[in-house]
């Protein structure tokens, strides 16, 4: 009886290895770029946590509300990219909604005359939109 458990183990170990395997490439693109975007959104959140330690200015209850939503979005970006590394379907409509949403924003930059940050964004969510659109269509 042994040996029947074991063999059964070893069978559910090499069925997960094989769906990793099987995985499309484009899973480990969006992965990638969406740990970018939660290291850029949780440097975002740090550097507005060391601006209200180091400005007199600033009113202090809408800071702590864009800190919290920033840290709140980082962890979001890496739970769905953590969705797409494991093969899973859980991180695709937030990860859809996060580039759409980051493109409107770069759209404000730019009418804001901020062109670097428009592009920075632009650079980050519209490959990223492209290949989740792409595995969503893939996968069903």
């Amino acid at each position: 009886m042994a040996k029947k458990s074991n063999s059964s183990k070893s069978s559910k170990v090499n069925v997960t290895k094989s769906n990793d395997a099987n995985l499309s490439p484009r899973r480990s693109t969006v992965a990638a770029l969406l740990y970018v975007e939660a290291s850029l959104v949780l440097a975002l959140g740090l550097w507005l946590v060391v601006l209200g330690f180091t400005h007199e200015k600033k009113e202090l209850p809408p800071l702590i509300g864009v800190v919290i939503f920033a840290f709140l979005g980082a962890a979001g970006l890496f739970a769905c990219a953590r969705g797409y590394v494991n093969g899973k379907s859980f991180g695709r409509s937030p990860t859809v909604l996060a580039n759409l949403i980051a493109v409107g924003v770069a759209y404000y930059q730019i009418q804001g005359q901020f062109y670097i940050g428009a592009v920075i964004i632009l650079a980050l969510a519209l490959p990223t939109l492209y290949f989740a659109i792409m595995i969503a269509k893939e996968e069903g």
